[in-house]
């Protein structure tokens, strides 16, 4: 197998280094790629390149229109070539890999059109006494350099929707993807490369967090962090970022709501597929699924019938629904924590068994809210059903989480999905759909340790900008 050799993108130029990262295929742990690996040198030399970028002068608004608009149509144009190296490089099936490069697509050809909409607004000072003859207006500039920290469960789009954005606010970025998968970070560079963006104000720099991250952290020269990720992690960069903006995507444990008037062949179909696509390595993978007593058998007689359905294996293949996790190592933590909840009394309705780093979906009942598998962010494909019987009772269950990223239920009545609306802790609610559902357009974020700011084009535009407000004095 030939393995391809990536260097760093830095300053509109392909850098190489004295050391490298092998990055290997999830399923076959074959090594496909090497890739160079960045020093306090070369994160410096990307920083100083961000920063001269910037304060050279501004990329026009209709110029990051065309260059953006360009890369989405270079990324369709190489679909199945980003596809397969997601499907290399995270383990993502292949079916769900094209449906990211897709999403990618959408998430920067948005952050096109939005580009060209940044605009402030009429401040009426003149209705103040004494100000009679000012007038007053604000305008978005944007915040400078952006330091952007991408995981590994979207290698594509979730990097997609933190560069797209910055730029089209009319920023330079600073990029650190995950070191399990830069692969897709970089080729990514290629097609901005292709598109014209000038250089410096894209740089792609590979390394641990210890190294790059943390320099990347310190550096005061960048003004806005975006950062996908734990939330342990999460706080030490808000703790260790001063007075920096910050936006933050961290942990969840989903939670998705059966209520007793649901249509149960729906909520089963549709739960089963959500919770464990990418082996439920999705910050909104279904994970606590309450399921009311008066139709607790029948879901989950459907549910587990659904779950059955659902091919497990090479991701490769066209028909793979759930494939490897990223590394037998969090396969092994996984199994673990589903062992610690068996030993306290759960049971394990189906799943559980483990090969290498394929985990098949397990499914697990009688539990205990102490246990791991529920009260921490499990991010592998292991479901927990826990039944209730009134639906306020079970909302101050699911609010106990320090979790709120998003949830759904499924019901037929409108006061109870509107009452679930208003009461669940998240930062969206799904009716008669599961917690994963998103759309790149969208909104998007959490509330309590599940972070803060927003993503989505528009809405990380109105984080990666300043308001500045402009007073004019007049002789009238």
């Amino acid at each position: 197998m030939v393995v391809k050799q990536y260097k760093l993108y830095i300053d509109g130029q392909w850098t190489g280094t004295n050391e490298s990262i092998d990055v290997g295929n999830k399923y076959t742990q074959d090594t496909f790629a090497q890739v160079a690996k960045a020093s306090e040198k070369e994160v410096d030399a990307a920083i100083s390149a961000a920063e001269r970028a910037y304060k050279g002068g501004p990329l026009a608004p209709y110029k990051r229109y065309q260059v953006l608009k360009r890369v989405s149509e270079l990324l369709q144009d190489n679909k199945e070539e980003f596809a397969q190296t997601i499907v290399m490089e995270a383990g993502k099936p292949l079916k769900q890999a094209r449906t990211e490069v897709d999403r990618a697509t959408q998430t920067i050809e948005i952050s096109a059109e939005e580009a060209k909409r940044i605009h402030g607004e009429g401040v009426p000072v003149e209705s103040a006494p004494g100000s009679e003859n000012r007038m007053a207006f604000t305008i978005k500039v944007p915040v400078g350099v952006v330091g952007a920290i991408s995981p590994f469960n979207f290698p594509l789009n979730l990097v997609s929707h933190k560069i797209a954005p910055a730029i089209a606010a009319g920023n330079t970025v600073v990029l650190k993807p995950a070191s399990k998968t830069p692969v897709a970070s970089l080729m990514l560079a290629e097609m901005f490369q292709e598109a014209g963006l000038p250089k410096g104000f894209f740089n792609v720099v590979v390394g641990s967090g210890s190294t790059v991250g943390n320099q990347m952290m310190q550096d005061e020269r960048i003004q806005l962090y975006t950062f996908t990720g734990s939330a342990e992690v999460g706080l030490k960069l808000k703790q260790n970022t001063g007075l920096n903006k910050l936006i933050l995507e961290l942990g969840n444990n989903s939670p998705v709501i059966v209520d007793k008037e649901a249509d149960i062949d729906a909520a089963a179909q549709n739960t089963a597929a959500k919770s464990f696509a990418f082996a439920g390595q999705v910050c909104l993978s279904v994970q606590r699924l309450y399921v009311h007593e008066d139709v607790r058998d029948e879901f989950q007689e459907k549910f587990i019938k659904a779950v059955k359905e659902l091919n497990v294996g090479d991701p490769s293949d066209d028909e793979t629904d759930v494939g490897p996790m990223i590394s037998e190592d969090e396969a092994k933590r996984a199994e673990q924590w589903v062992e610690e909840a068996k030993h306290a009394g759960a049971t394990v309705v189906h799943g559980g068994k483990r090969e290498g780093a394929l985990l098949q979906p397990t499914v697990l009942q009688d539990i205990t809210h102490d246990m791991k598998v529920v009260c921490e962010e499990i991010f592998a494909p292991v479901v927990s059903l826990i039944p209730f019987t009134d639906i306020k009772e079970c909302i101050d269950e699911v609010n106990q989480s320090p979790y709120g990223l998003q949830g759904g239920i499924f019901t037929q009545n409108l006061d109870t999905a509107f009452y679930a609306a208003k009461h669940v802790e998240v930062g969206g609610m799904m009716v008669n759909d599961s917690s994963q559902y998103r759309v790149d357009l969208m909104p998007y974020g959490g509330v309590k340790d599940s972070g803060s700011g927003k993503e989505g084009p528009k809405y990380s535009i109105e984080e990666m900008t300043e308001e500045r407000l402009v007073v004019l004095n007049l002789n009238q």
